[in-house]
C-alpha cells in the first residue's frame, strides 16, 4: 500500500482538522483574489464580504478494505529440448555390386598357313645370307685397307732408309774434302741447303743454321763444293733436286 493510502487510513492526530480548515480557507482566498484581480481589470472593482465560518468537523474514517491479492502466477511447465541426435560413428554403406563383366570371345587361332611359314623362312634365309655377304665384305675391305697401310709404311719405311743411306753417302763424301779449323770444340752443327742437278753436280748452297762458329761453316761449305758431282742414289725415285744437309765434326 502507498504511503497516501496509508495516511488515510491512519487515526487522525489532533490538530489536524484545524489546520486542514485553515489551509482551505487560505486557498479560498487565494482563488478570490485571482478572480477579483481579473475582473477588477475589467470592471471596477468590488466590495468582498467573507464570512468567517467554523469549518465543518471532519469525516469519519473509511473503513479499511484489504486490496485483493494478485492471483498466484501460472507457472509454465518447463519445455526441456529434445536430445540431439547422435549420428553412429560407423557408416555402414551399402555393398554396391560390380557390373558384370562381359565376357569377350577370343578370335579363334589362326590355322596353320604351311605355304606362307615356308615363304617366310625362304626370306629370313636369304636375308641371314645377305647380312653374311655384306659381312665378308667388309672383312676383306678391312684386310685390304690394312695390307694396303702395312706395305705403305714399309714401303716409307724402305724409303727413308734408303734415303738415309744416300745422305749419308754424301755426307760421307763431304767429310773426306773438308779442313776443319785446328781450334774447333765440341760438336757444333751447321745446316745446308744443298741444289743439285740430275747428275749430282752442286748449282749452289744456303747455310739455314750456323753453328756459331764461322770457320767450321765456311769449311763445311767448302767442302760441299768440292765433293761436286755428289752421289747419286740407286733409286733414281729417291732423287732429289734440293737436298737439307746437316754436319757434325764428330758424326761418322
Amino acid at each position: 500500500m502507498t504511503t497516501m493510502a496509508l495516511g488515510l487510513f491512519q487515526r487522525p492526530e489532533r490538530g489536524m482538522g484545524r489546520s486542514f480548515v485553515l489551509s482551505a480557507l487560505v486557498h479560498i482566498v487565494l482563488a478570490a483574489v485571482l478572480f477579483l484581480g481579473v475582473r477588477w481589470q475589467v470592471h471596477p472593482p468590488a466590495t468582498v464580504e467573507v464570512d468567517l465560518v467554523d469549518a465543518p468537523p471532519p469525516p469519519p474514517p473509511a473503513p479499511v478494505v484489504e486490496a485483493p491479492k494478485p492471483p498466484p502466477p501460472k507457472v509454465e511447465p518447463e519445455v526441456k529440448p529434445p536430445p540431439p541426435v547422435v549420428k553412429p560413428d560407423i557408416v555402414i554403406k551399402k555393398e554396391v555390386k560390380p557390373p558384370p563383366k562381359k565376357v569377350e570371345k577370343k578370335p579363334a587361332p589362326p590355322k596353320d598357313d604351311l605355304e606362307l611359314k615356308k615363304r617366310m623362312q625362304e626370306q629370313l634365309a636369304m636375308e641371314q645370307k645377305a647380312l653374311d655377304q655384306q659381312r665378308q665384305e667388309r672383312q676383306l675391305r678391312e684386310l685390304l685397307a690394312a695390307q694396303k697401310a702395312d706395305a705403305a709404311r714399309k714401303a716409307s719405311a724402305a724409303r727413308a732408309s734408303a734415303l738415309g743411306e744416300y745422305i749419308g753417302r754424301i755426307q760421307a763424301k763431304v767429310r773426306g774434302n773438308w779442313i776443319l779449323p785446328q781450334d774447333l770444340q765440341g760438336n757444333p752443327e751447321a745446316i745446308f741447303l744443298v741444289i743439285q742437278l740430275p747428275t749430282g753436280e752442286v748449282l749452289s748452297t744456303k747455310l739455314l743454321k750456323s753453328s756459331g762458329n764461322p770457320a767450321y761453316d765456311t769449311a763445311v761449305e767448302r767442302a760441299i763444293l768440292k765433293s761436286s758431282p755428289l752421289p747419286l742414289p740407286s733409286d733414281r725415285s729417291l732423287f732429289e733436286r734440293e737436298l737439307k744437309l746437316t754436319f757434325r765434326p764428330r758424326d761418322k
